[in-house]
């Protein structure tokens, strides 16, 4: 298991076929890549009591929470998570969310989406191959 800092959190919610993107005030929290047989991750994100409405909410009428979040620097580019809500723990002025989930691999389906673009524009073989590697 490594584990890291985390800097900031997003949630990212879907309405209306908008998405919007949900600041926190993160006290505190970390982030644990279990390195599991599902490649499950643990975010805990140490908060104000302000939130505990918000995140019951989100609890009860999902059964996902889309997530991005800064792991150990502030100008680190954001990760992606799909995660579930594990926990919610009330301390004193506080609360721990848990959630455990997975991280989404941008960069894959950004390749995968230009490699369809260019299948949908005829290319194929070779021609394929050297038109790929050049907007790469």
């Amino acid at each position: 298991m490594k584990t890291f800092k985390l800097k900031s959190l997003q949630v990212i919610e879907s309405e209306n076929e908008e998405i919007s993107k949900k600041d926190t005030t993160l006290v505190d929290g970390l982030i644990i890549n279990r390195e599991d047989d599902k490649s499950n991750w643990l975010i805990e994100a140490f908060l104000e009591v302000d939130y505990l409405d918000y995140f019951n909410e989100l609890r009860q009428r999902q059964e996902q929470v889309l997530v991005e979040v800064r792991i150990s620097k502030d100008t680190n580019d954001p990760a992606t998570f799909i995660t579930t809500i594990d926990s919610l723990n009330n301390i004193n002025d506080y609360i721990s969310v848990i959630l455990i989930g997975t991280i989404v691999d941008k960069r894959k389906s950004k390749i995968e989406e230009m490699l369809g673009e260019l299948i949908e524009q005829g290319y194929q073989g070779e021609e394929l191959l050297e038109r790929f590697k050049k907007q790469l």
